[in-house]
């Protein structure tokens, strides 16, 4: 009897660990969808960054912007409709963060993209880029570099972008500033003329 109990426990505890094992989930794609807006949407697609115009849920047709490595992944990415002159534009924005780091010096860079679209002709009417540096340096003091400090500093390249609610733009440094208004005839910005 009691040989009897220990195999049918036996046959228990083997029936446990031989049975099924749950299936593991499959692992997810990186997400390459950064925005969307109306029936457009930013996103990677077999290395191509590009605004995908969709009808009825299904990709019609693609503007693309540019081509990307795998390792792509903007931050902040907006695509934001607006009306300039009676005429409906898109504004893709997003930022790419880069690092440069050697033994003396460490340059964090964030670069800000603007690109402004036209659907119906599929054309880039604008693109702004802009570039911001913070750079910290270790500089010697003395030939023999026994005597060194820490050096901070900021460096901005490229114009600020600002799109204003009637459709205009505005493209400043710190020394000049830019109104631009968009020609429908010419299909572009021009610099707006003082009154």
């Amino acid at each position: 009897m009691k040989k009897i109990f220990f195999l049918v426990v036996l046959s228990l505890i083997g029936y446990n660990s031989f049975g099924q094992k749950k299936k593991s989930a499959p692992k997810a794609k990186p997400l390459t969808v950064f925005a969307k807006v109306d029936n457009l949407v930013a996103e990677v697609k077999n290395g191509t960054f590009q605004i995908t115009i969709n009808e009825n849920g299904t990709p019609k047709d693609a503007i693309e912007v540019k081509t990307v490595e795998t390792k792509f992944a903007p931050t902040d990415c907006k695509l934001t409709p607006f009306k300039a002159n009676g005429t409906q534009l898109y504004l893709l924005s997003w930022t790419e963060s880069t690092q440069t780091k050697t033994d003396l010096k460490t340059e964090d860079a964030a670069t800000i993209y603007s690109n402004i679209y036209e659907l119906t002709s599929k054309k880039l009417i604008l693109s702004n880029k802009q570039v911001s540096s913070h750079i910290v340096e270790k500089v010697f003091l003395d030939k023999l570099k026994n005597a060194s400090e820490t050096q901070e500093r900021k460096h901005s390249e490229g114009l600020e972008f600002k799109l204003n609610p009637d459709g205009s733009i505005i493209q400043k440094t710190k020394t000049q500033e830019n109104k631009l208004v968009y020609d429908v005839a010419k299909m572009q910005y021009v610099i707006s003329k003082k009154k």
